[in-house]
């Protein structure tokens, strides 16, 4: 036990919707693993660091959501900018049209003035006359060929102002056209501009609501993480103790196991020397034996049958490979064994960079019942060790040049006492919640040759 967990911020890329799944899955894991892995700090102090943890996995997701509203608003800005522009080039081309129909109404007007005075003029002299009849009333050749080139004159004219204000008509018919649409487009681009301004200003409260959970997320971590400073010293405190009353029931044990150790090392020294002697005692009444017999051979008489004197050596029994443990109770694994590190930005009061979860979390349900993994002597049935509630401990001695002993914290209550014999799957106590926990669940340890190892390594 030596640190609280608490992952600095940073912000993430885009994930899909598996991915997203994943984190989350990821994150209840973490979550988790915090809430057994720290179960000998208080709940309350569990509840601020798994808060902290969340708060500090949502940031990055609310930061990515703040970056996406902010580059829709530029988005909508910039839709509302260029729509802007072409209204206003269409208005410019509007101008335009108009000024140019302003002129050609000019010019229509003058063609139209000058057509009238061909009218007129026609109507005072009866009509523009022929060619033919220019020709056939002519009383001289001066005079005819006068007449004709002002008759010629006159035609060109006449043709001329009536071709001009054909071309004008079409050219004013054509402005009017180019004029209707323009100002059908300029509606358009207006009702597409105030749709634009409509989704910046709907853009612009969701980044603004965006920037608020993460201002308020910011806020609520910067807060937690300021608690748990706050409570330094109550927290090394804790971890302190606990640290102690562990290092104290490693100490018992590591203790115990070295008597045991130097018991059984000289326990199977003497077996050895006594195997040793019955083995050469075997040998000597082996030997004596065969040379009473040979003597009889030498001598001619029959060879008898002699007893020995001395009983042969036992053979040497062949030590079990392993403790063969089982599994102390139903349920799932909640929490592995190892070194637990932290990352960069952890609060860590110990200076280790992590912490070592000395066993395995079992989450069968409160009062689910816990059995001796294999048999032993129970060595301690108590309360004694500090954040651990009600627990026991339990010697499973010598066994092939090994030492075990097993720990359960956390217990309802046990159902054994110290110096009791208990055999493999006999029950021993119930799953429970006592000391510092967070819910019920049964913290399993093993103790191998004075060092805590994984214990499904022993199972």
């Amino acid at each position: 036990m030596a640190a609280l967990l608490a992952f600095s911020l940073g912000s993430a890329g885009p994930a899909q919707a598996d991915e997203l799944d994943d984190r989350k899955a990821a994150l209840e894991q973490e979550i988790e693993e915090i809430e057994h892995s720290l179960e000998f700090l208080d709940a309350d102090i569990v509840e601020t660091v798994k808060e902290l943890k969340e708060y500090q996995s949502r940031l990055p997701g609310a930061q990515q959501k703040l970056s996406e509203a902010e580059g829709r608003v530029e988005t909508a800005a910039n839709k509302v900018a260029a729509l802007a522009q072409r209204v206003d080039l269409a208005l410019q081309t509007k101008d335009k049209i108009n000024q140019q129909l302003a002129s050609d109404a000019e010019e229509l007007k003058e063609t139209k003035k000058v057509i009238g005075q061909i009218a007129t003029q026609a109507y005072k002299q009866g009509g523009v006359p022929s060619n033919l009849s220019l020709f056939f009333g002519s009383d001289g050749d001066a005079s005819l060929a006068s007449t004709i080139d002002l008759a010629d004159q006159a035609l060109r004219s006449q043709n001329a102002a009536l071709n001009k204000l054909s071309q004008q008509n079409a050219t004013n018919v054509n402005s009017q056209a180019r004029l209707e649409a323009v100002e059908e487009e300029i509606r358009d681009l207006k009702a597409q501009a105030e749709d634009a301004l409509a989704a910046e200003q709907t853009a612009r409260d969701e980044a603004a609501a965006e920037k608020q959970k993460v201002d308020q997320l910011i806020s609520e971590t910067s807060a937690l993480s300021d608690s748990l400073q706050a409570r330094k010293p109550e927290i090394e405190q804790e971890l302190a103790k606990s640290e102690q009353a562990q290092q104290q029931v490693l100490a018992q044990i590591k203790e115990r196991q070295e008597r045991l150790r130097r018991e059984a090392e000289e326990k199977a020294r003497r077996e050895a020397e006594e195997q040793r002697k019955a083995q050469e005692a075997w040998e000597r009444e082996q030997a004596r034996i065969k040379a009473a017999q040979q003597a009889a051979r030498n001598n001619g008489q029959p060879v008898p049958q002699i007893i020995p004197k001395v009983k042969p050596p036992k053979p040497a029994t062949s030590s079990p490979s392993s403790f063969g443990l089982i599994a102390p109770t139903s349920g799932v694994i909640t929490s592995g064994f190892g070194w637990r590190s932290t990352p960069p930005g952890t609060i860590d009061f110990f200076g280790t960079g992590g912490y070592l979860h000395s066993g395995i979390d079992y989450g069968p349900g409160c009062n689910a019942p816990v059995y001796a993994p294999a048999a032993g002597t129970v060595e301690r049935a108590d309360g004694s060790v500090w954040g651990g509630g009600n627990s026991v401990t339990i010697s499973h001695g010598w066994v092939a040049g090994n030492v075990l002993d097993t720990n359960y914290y956390h217990l309802n209550k046990y159902v054994v006492y110290a110096g009791q014999q208990v055999g493999q799957g006999q029950l021993i106590g119930y799953v429970g919640s006592t000391g510092n926990s967070t819910g019920c669940h049964l913290h399993f340890e093993t103790i191998l040759n004075a060092d805590f190892v994984n214990p499904l390594n022993l199972l």
